[in-house]
């Protein structure tokens, strides 16, 4: 018990340190300096800032949260299945792989206004941005798992006359679970970003709420430095939620799948 006591202290205590010294040294700087609040506020106006918006802020975190949620979720359905086609085929891996990786190095902010165009503003749009972001680690890392298949077992598979399909789930699917839990990962904190990347550009609808990108927009046009700082924090810790609750998801079903589970 004390040995796990000193290994969360040693683990905890270090970061903990250097945050404090951080903002000891920012409201320091600020104060000797005098820097306007506009350039630069004080972590206590950042705190207050944060208390006079607690409302404004949880709901555009729930927002920004549910867009990248929808966007995660459904580049983790497409992409695997996507993955699942690859795998059936090499000449429909070698086809359509390219084109896969050209639309993930298109700059999003270039395909913004034709996002616009073709389905507005507001949620879905940010959903859809969010997806082009995140889809495409999802696609390489299981469609590896899907083809990177120990050759002795698809032949004794073969031997046994086990069908494509049997060979698909029994064999492929399975074997690809460690390398899809890495994308999906790589995906989770991509679809944040990709979700206030959407809020930035595509992400209003006057009719909607909005969520962290637009705030923080918003925020930086009037010069609201305070709360651009609080709406950046939560957008951290978002990122930092999403990523952790699928690293935990993920590790649940490795343990599913490892051979001692």
């Amino acid at each position: 018990m004390k040995i796990a006591r000193r290994s969360i202290l040693a683990a905890v205590l270090p970061p903990l340190l250097l945050f404090l010294v951080v903002l000891g040294a920012w409201h320091f700087s600020v104060r000797h300096w005098q820097i306007p609040p506009f350039l630069l506020p004080s972590p206590g106006d950042v705190g207050r800032a944060a208390l006079d918006n607690f409302a404004k802020l949880a709901a555009a975190s729930g927002i920004t949260a549910a867009g990248a949620l929808a966007g995660f979720g459904v580049s983790l359905v497409v992409g695997v299945c996507l993955a699942i086609l690859f795998s059936q085929s090499a000449i429909i891996r070698r086809s359509f792989f390219p084109y896969a990786i050209f639309f993930q190095t298109v700059p999003i902010v270039a395909i913004a206004p034709l996002i616009v165009i073709w389905s507005g503003t507001g949620f879905r749009s940010v959903v859809l941005v969010a997806f082009i972001v995140s889809v495409f680690p999802i696609i390489t890392n299981a469609t590896a798992g899907l083809t990177s298949i120990d050759p002795d077992l698809l032949d004794l598979f073969r031997l046994h006359g086990a069908s494509r399909w049997q060979t698909l789930f029994k064999l492929r699917l399975p074997g690809a679970v460690p390398s899809t839990v890495t994308g999906a990962k790589t995906s989770s904190g991509l679809a944040v970003i990709g979700a206030i990347v959407g809020e930035f550009f595509v992400g209003y609808d006057p009719s909607e709420q909005f969520g962290l990108g637009y705030l923080i927009q918003e925020s930086t046009q009037q010069l609201k430095t305070d709360l651009v700082l609080c709406a950046v924090v939560l957008a951290t810790v978002l990122g930092l939620i999403v990523f952790g609750t699928v690293t935990l998801i993920g590790g649940l079903v490795l343990r599913r799948y490892s051979p001692g589970g």
